[in-house]
């Protein structure tokens, strides 16, 4: 019987026998041998990058040293160091730690005729937590679909984000600050160097990610370090216009903003550490890792120093609408949107201070977010700033791709788990991702119903079609419309099912549109 945890495939070859394990793999750095599961081999914990601890930390991603012999890739790796977030829509699946750049690969366990598309996943977290070791991350039901599966860790919180003088002094001709970027950067040349190995096509690679995530994706499609590593692009909301937050400069100060550099020294003071020579920096990698979190996630993530993502000259070079107005983004087929309850943040204290920011607009911004006169200016502030945040700028990027000539689709997720109906009025933030990845089962357990999983394996359908032509629409579901600004068409994930509408937000979009910054 061929089930077994090294199934072996028999094949005939120039009139002889030859036999194959599924689930031993050689890569450029050495031998892995995965796990068998139904049809499907996963390798997990595959080192992308030497650990970037002690000198390599605030480094650039630097080589994988080769290793002898078949290295286990049985299970994930750590996720990189944070301080795990309570109410985590994606718990994670280890224990965080520095040493952390390990990437996750699943695949048919029955080699394909020929190359499969590849999909790469890059999680979200607010750039400070997170990690790929989520159940409901797993990649199963891809590779079951007929692709070569990736997921990837990176630095988060201040490990991925920090700058400071002495680093600068130290790294000259590197680009300095963005560690994180540099990271999912890295992790996508391992795919184009690697993946063709497990049967994927380098040549046909997907990335998709969520908030933190598709903010991610924005700044692979806008940055000349990632040119030629991908050929589509799925953004779920991931913003469009700023990313998830207008960004400091890394050594000016910019827009009332210290620069990269002030914040990095601050915490240095912070940690006890002056001077910006090279014993400051020697200094700064001997913390202890505990103590570079400094009690940092998601609730606190707010804090004078801590840089988040930033315009390094290098890297990132300007914020995503810029490149996307200018042209300069990759011109790739792209699917992106938001959800109907997504994330935004609204730091008003009346409803004058809700409506000032549309200026002339005001009375007609009134008319379209409070037609009742409601005196909730909180609820009706959180309205607006999720479609400030992330509704219209996912239209906007749609839109500048189809505009670029590109296949562009736009979404809206507005299903909610029959079991939250009661809790949930539309379908908050993050919540589309176990529908996406069919992992519905491990999200809701003994409450899962037949309505979830229907929902689930048509969004995944569409996710996997557009990996493997561009094209989300295939026999068996609903037609997707790629966009034109003319009729504004998108498909949107009702509890009915999916639906091909014209946006019936368009009003309130385009309100948001007029008064946003490039106007």
């Amino acid at each position: 019987m061929l089930r077994t945890s090294s199934i072996v495939l028999i094949a005939a070859v120039s009139g002889g026998l030859y036999a194959a394990s599924v689930d031993v793999v050689r890569v450029a750095t050495g031998s892995l041998k995965g796990v068998v599961a139904g049809s499907v081999v996963a390798f997990k914990g595959v080192p992308y990058a030497a650990p970037p601890t002690g000198e390599n930390r605030w480094r650039p991603p630097q080589p994988v040293a080769h290793w002898k012999g078949v290295r286990p890739a049985e299970a994930y790796s750590n996720d990189c160091m944070q301080l795990p977030f309570p109410s985590d829509a994606a718990p994670l699946g280890t224990k965080p730690a520095e040493d952390c750049l390990y990437l996750n690969v699943w695949k048919p366990a029955v080699r394909a005729a020929g190359k499969l598309p590849v999909m790469v996943w890059i999680y979200g977290g607010g750039f400070v937590n997170g990690g790929s070791s989520p159940a409901v991350y797993d990649g199963t039901h891809f590779a079951e679909s007929g692709l070569v599966f990736v997921s990837f860790n990176y630095r988060l919180g201040r490990f991925g984000f920090f700058a400071h003088p002495a680093l600068t002094k130290a790294e000259p001709a590197n680009a300095v600050g963005n560690y994180a970027f540099l990271d999912q950067i890295a992790a996508l040349k391992w795919v184009r160097k690697n993946i063709a190995a497990f049967g994927g096509d380098p040549g046909n690679v997907t990335i998709f990610g969520e908030s933190a995530g598709g903010g991610s994706v924005l700044t692979l499609m806008t940055t000349p370090l990632a040119a030629d590593l991908f050929h589509k692009a799925i953004i779920e909301s991931g913003g469009g216009r700023t990313g998830l937050g207008p960004m400091r400069h890394i050594r000016d100060a910019a827009s009332g903003q210290p620069s990269g550099e002030a914040v990095g020294t601050a915490f240095a003071e912070k940690a006890g550490i002056k001077g910006e020579d090279a014993a400051a920096l020697a200094a700064l990698r001997q913390l202890p890792a505990e103590r570079v979190v400094d009690g940092m996630n998601m609730m606190t993530m707010m804090n004078p120093t801590y840089a988040g993502p930033m315009i390094d000259g290098k890297i990132v070079v300007e914020a995503p609408e810029q490149a996307f107005l200018a042209g300069r983004a990759a011109r790739v087929p792209l699917i992106a949107g938001a959800n109907s309850a997504d994330i935004g943040f609204s730091f008003a204290k009346n409803m004058d201070e809700v409506f000032a920011p549309f200026g002339p607009q005001t009375e007609k911004a009134r008319a379209v977010y409070n037609p009742d006169n409601s005196s909730a200016f909180r609820a009706v502030g959180s309205l607006i700033a999720a479609d400030r945040l992330m509704i219209e700028p996912a239209r906007f990027v749609v839109r500048m791709m189809a505009a670029a000539g590109q296949p562009a689709y736009e979404y809206r997720f507005s299903y909610v788990a029959e079991s939250m109906r009661k809790q949930w009025k539309g379908a908050p933030h993050a919540t589309e991702i176990p529908f996406v990845f069919d992992t519905v089962a491990a999200k809701y357990g003994k409450d899962l119903a037949p309505a979830d999983e229907a929902i689930s394996r048509t969004a995944l359908a569409y996710w996997v079609a557009f990996a493997k032509s561009g094209d989300p629409n295939g026999e068996g579901r609903p037609h997707w419309p790629a966009h034109n600004a003319k009729t504004d068409m998108l498909m949107n994930f009702t509890n009915s099912g999916p639906v091909a509408e014209a946006d019936p937000w368009k009003d309130r979009l385009d309100l948001i549109e007029a008064t946003s910054a490039s106007k």
